[in-house]
């Protein structure tokens, strides 16, 4: 499969797409799915953890959670256990470059969740005694997500090395310290600034017709007055001169892990670029080929397992990595030396069509069968619209891939997979006498 692919328009599984723009400035997007009397609803923001202001890191995220403390309307804590007596489910996520709430119901309750959810883009009501409780309930999920885990302690601090200047290498969650800093003011402020329906995108899948949505929507998000958006500025990321190298030790590691990275071209600013490293990055580590894994776990025995990932969903730059885990013996330095000659031997002998037609055949398959999730199909809309990308993109996203070329995945691996560019990363066990490294 390829990592952050779009879905695919196909002749074989089209889904009936249209949208159209409330006066409001809110963009709202109809997915037909009328095999079971069922919706679901979403509402995208277009404001994440990359467009929170300095010394406020978490705060895109602590707002998500305070958005179901309740309006003047709906009693505190109340959101989710209505949605629940009418028989459905509701959640929400944050990430660097939205923030969306959804919730998966039966088609007749469509204007209710539509009457909730615009009822708290605006009303939402942040009571000062809900501040620290909620603030305590995020640093826990911080705790059991990345200071209680090696592996997340690691990831958050190779991020940190792959973005020199740029916010996405800043953990969505927020650092501890700013996250305990955080108060009421800092949740409005984010709240009034971005929470508005120009700022949003509606996405409805499911049972119902696009005359439907509409009239729905213009009734209950049509009424509300847009605000005056503050200009979307975030900070460049420099040129990288020079390879950066990071080692971390902590009792708690049972398996090591060799980790690479490199910033690559994202959607939006290269797709047919990311289009040829998604499937490269198929190539040597899904479907039949599995090049990256042959090597290092059949071949060689260096390692328990080995693999490659781009991911390309994002506003401004994406990434391509590589990872494996070292086998009995086999130290990192010495996994590091084979993963540097195969990544040398593919930039020298390239890919060959086989291994592309597999790789497309592979990505084809994989998103026609995700289009029978209809959640799946609000979410993949839903991400590719607020990061900056069109429905034409999406819907011909399959021709484009069809497209690429042997050629166009190695010069997008030559441009990516620069020695001077990439973070290499140890996660390792406490030092002892004689360790690695």
């Amino acid at each position: 499969m390829v990592a952050g692919a779009l879905p695919l328009g196909t002749a074989e599984s089209k889904p009936a797409i249209s949208d159209f723009t409330l006066e409001n400035g809110m963009r709202a997007v109809v997915i037909e799915d009328h095999r079971a009397p069922v919706v679901t609803h979403m509402v995208w923001y277009r404001v994440g953890s990359a467009d929170e202001p300095p010394g406020k890191t978490g705060i895109a995220h602590y707002l998500e959670h305070l958005m179901f403390k309740g309006t003047d309307k709906i009693a505190p804590g109340q959101f989710s256990r209505i949605i629940a007596e009418n028989g459905g489910q509701d959640n929400a996520f944050t990430s660097r470059d939205y923030t969306a709430y959804f919730q998966r119901i039966a088609k007749d309750r469509l204007g209710l969740v539509m009457s909730m959810e615009a009822d708290r883009m605006r009303n939402v009501n942040i009571r000062q005694e809900d501040i620290v409780a909620e603030r305590d309930v995020v640093l826990e999920e911080r705790n059991s997500r990345t200071d209680n885990d090696p592996a997340g302690r690691f990831r958050e601090q190779y991020m940190a090395a792959l973005y020199l200047n740029h916010a996405y290498g800043i953990p969505v969650i927020g650092w501890r310290e700013e996250i305990e800093s955080l108060d009421r003011d800092d949740a409005l402020e984010m709240y009034e600034r971005f929470y508005a329906p120009n700022n949003a995108i509606l996405i409805v899948a499911g049972d119902v017709t696009p005359d439907e949505v509409r009239a729905l929507a213009e009734e209950h998000y049509g009424v509300i007055e847009p605000v005056d958006l503050p200009e979307s500025v975030r900070a460049t990321e420099p040129p990288h001169l020079a390879a950066r190298r990071l080692t971390m030790r902590d009792p708690r590691v049972a398996q090591e892990r060799l980790w690479r990275g490199y910033i690559a071209p994202s959607y939006v600013t290269d797709g047919d670029s990311a289009a040829a490293l998604g499937l490269l990055s198929d190539i040597l580590s899904g479907g039949t080929t599995r090049r990256l894994p042959k090597m290092l776990t059949l071949e060689t025995d260096l390692a328990l397992y080995a693999g490659a990932y781009f991911s390309g969903m994002a506003r401004d730059m994406g990434e391509f990595a590589f990872y494996a885990a070292p086998k009995g013996e086999t130290t990192l330095t010495e996994l590091e030396g084979a993963l540097d000659w195969m990544i040398a031997d593919l930039l020298e002998n390239g890919i060959t069509e086989e291994e592309l037609a597999r790789a497309k055949k592979a990505a084809i398959a994989s998103e026609i069968y995700a289009q029978d999730s209809q959640g799946s199909l609000a979410r993949q809309y839903g991400a590719a619209l607020t990061i900056g990308l069109e429905l034409d993109d999406v819907i011909g996203w399959r021709d484009r891939l069809e497209a690429v070329t042997v050629e166009d995945v190695m010069e997008a691996a030559r441009l990516v997979l620069v020695p001077e560019r990439s973070v290499t990363g140890y996660l390792m066990k406490a030092k002892t006498e004689g360790a690695d490294g």
